[in-house]
């Protein structure tokens, strides 16, 4: 009686210790706020920037977005890449965990820049935003659409590849 009396407490205090500990690990602490906007418009220039978290919307005294610059040939394109200098924002794609859209900057027919908007609550938080700044740089070297998913981040990697070709398509046209 004593040994059964013995290992039925030793198991209790044994299952009361690990859920004692499991209950005592508390989750990382994730910020919940949106990441810096990048403005592609004035990169490079000291100009007075839109708070991020502005919800209005006054009317831009600022040259379109799509402007060829002095590089560019009649139609707009420059450096024989078929890209038309200026700003270019893809559609919105949508996932299971949120939407990213895709903004690219070209330059003498390059893509010089590139920025996108996307979820940042949840598991979101932890995996966007290292996931989104290696597909822009992936973007920046491939200079196409053509960029490696990143592991642990599917779902953000085929809507940033959807939005980034639609950019594209909208430079290209």
């Amino acid at each position: 009686m004593r040994r059964s009396t013995a290992a039925a407490v030793g198991t209790l205090t044994g299952a009361a210790l690990i859920v004692g500990v499991r209950l005592s690990v508390s989750a990382p602490v994730v910020p919940s706020a949106a990441p810096p906007a990048v403005d592609l418009a004035n990169s490079g220039q000291d100009a007075d920037p839109e708070p991020a978290g502005s919800a209005s919307k006054k009317p831009s005294s600022k040259k379109p977005a799509a402007k060829p610059t002095e590089e560019a040939d009649a139609s707009g394109e420059a450096g024989g890449s078929g890209l038309k200098n200026g700003i270019f924002k893809g559609s919105a794609a949508k996932n299971p965990y949120g939407t990213i859209q895709v903004s690219i900057k070209i330059s003498g027919g390059k893509i010089t820049a590139a920025d996108a908007t996307y979820p940042v609550t949840g598991d979101s938080a932890t995996i966007n935003p290292p996931a989104i700044a290696s597909l822009k740089q992936s973007t920046l070297k491939a200079q196409s659409a053509d960029v490696d998913a990143v592991s642990g981040a599917t779902f953000t990697s085929e809507s940033y590849v959807k939005s980034l070709q639609a950019a594209i398509d909208e430079a290209t046209a």
